[in-house]
């Protein structure tokens, strides 16, 4: 196997990680309220499904990007 392969794939998904996590940071300054706080302390569902679909939206145009 060759190495270059290997860190090429190890960067990618680290740049993607990267941009996965500002992008939440971004869409929780956006909201009027705490996400983190809704989501694990106060147990929202409905919340929770929302930023999971969100998250998946992220990923897939991330993936593409990267891709």
């Amino acid at each position: 196997m060759d190495l270059a392969i290997l860190i090429n794939s190890v960067v990618y998904a680290l740049l993607g990680i990267i941009i996965f996590v500002v992008g939440f940071i971004v869409a929780d300054k956006l909201t009027p309220y705490d996400l983190w706080k809704q989501l694990v302390e106060e147990k929202n569902l409905a919340l929770a499904i929302v930023v999971g679909a969100a998250a998946l939206g992220i990923c897939l145009i991330i993936a593409a990007a990267i891709h």
